[in-house]
């Protein structure tokens, strides 16, 4: 059986809770899954088993015993894949709608990566097994565009221009309202939601993570409107969150407030993806047609 795998941290922003500070220096922990490490003795500070709540001064000193990845390797699958772009460094795909992106607990087969797999046999590693060559993500029910890395380079590229916040993220939303005004932005933090583990929310000051989306009015459509948005950060499910929080949730949102008997799946689709080739420095910009589900949709709302 593989062995845990220890990080050993220290402290850079003093202030912070323990658990908040694992979540947030360990992208692949949930505020949650800290927690549970946290609870099971599994994280020390300056040698010591620590509470969650404990707040963390600079310059201590932590270790984190990260649980092993599943020792099940991802296979390969033979399922259609529509690339729009591809050089020997990166595909971008135009994912369908109902697609998982990797392999999680509870769904191991069957998703993009598997799909990418068949195509690029020798995709990067990373520490996660079960999500080589992921640089972002799409929700299972959303569809549009994705960029997935070939090799070890290209991805931590396309990484950095991520957390730099150098990428363009368009998408195509349907909320319901009448959205006022035409354009604005939402500030909030999203943290996990205490209420329901599985979904996130709009939190407190000083608590989550900082979330920013820009939104603007492409259209009023009856009772329902049709948003382009941006998110400037990647917050999970960010814009959902967001737009719900302001009291417009996405149309077929059945987590976030508004199921529709007109569509069994989110109205959200990626439709703008813009970064630097990591091999040229070029910049390139992709697009996606909304996909014919969804432009029934709108038929109907109008």
């Amino acid at each position: 059986m593989a062995a845990f795998r220890v990080v050993n941290l220290v402290v850079d922003e003093p202030g912070m809770r323990l658990d908040r500070y694992l979540a947030e220096k360990c992208p692949e922990l949930s505020r949650t899954q800290a927690q549970r490490l946290v609870a099971d003795g599994l994280v020390t500070v300056n040698g010591q088993v620590a509470k969650a709540g404990l707040k963390l001064s600079a310059g201590d000193r932590l270790s984190v015993k990260l649980p092993p990845p599943p020792d099940a390797p991802l296979s390969p699958e033979a399922m259609p894949l529509n690339i729009v772009f591809e050089d020997s460094d990166l595909l971008v795909i135009d994912k369908p709608s109902g697609l998982t992106v990797h392999p999680a607990p509870g769904h191991p087969h069957h998703t993009l990566i598997n799909a990418v797999l068949s195509h690029v046999p020798d995709l990067p590693q990373a520490d996660d097994l079960r999500r080589p060559g992921v640089v972002h993500r799409l929700d299972k029910d959303a569809s549009g565009l994705m960029v997935v890395a070939k090799n070890s380079r290209a991805q931590q590229r396309l990484i950095s221009q991520f957390k730099a916040r150098s990428v363009v993220k368009a998408y195509l939303v349907l909320v319901r309202g009448r959205v006022t005004p035409d354009d604005g932005v939402i500030e909030a933090n999203i943290g996990r939601d205490p209420r329901h583990r599985k979904r996130m929310a709009v939190v407190a000051d000083g608590e989550g993570r900082e979330a920013r989306t820009q939104y603007h009015v492409v259209r009023h459509i009856g009772e329902a409107t049709l948003l382009e948005v941006k998110p400037e950060t990647g917050r999970t499910h960010q814009i959902r969150v967001h737009l719900a929080a302001i009291g417009y949730p996405v149309v077929g949102d059945k987590v976030y407030g508004s199921r529709s008997d007109k569509l069994p799946r989110l109205f959200l689709h990626a439709c703008r993806l813009g970064f630097r080739l990591p091999s040229t420095g070029e910049y390139r910009e992709f697009t996606s047609e909304l996909p014919p589900d969804l432009e029934q949709v709108l038929a109907e709302f109008g």
